[in-house]
């Protein structure tokens, strides 16, 4: 069983490169969402 492992024959296999740069930009919106929101608590609390 773990000698083959064939999850979804796909026509075209995504690269390690594509699948990283996809994280790396889901990394830089949860960054940027997670920043904004931390910049308004702070305009909040200091109000």
């Amino acid at each position: 069983m773990a000698a083959k492992q064939t999850t979804k024959p796909a026509p075209r296999r995504k690269s390690k490169r594509e699948r990283r740069m996809k994280l790396a930009i889901y990394i830089m919106i949860i960054a940027m969402v997670v920043s904004s929101i931390t910049y308004g608590l702070a305009l909040f609390v200091n109000m």
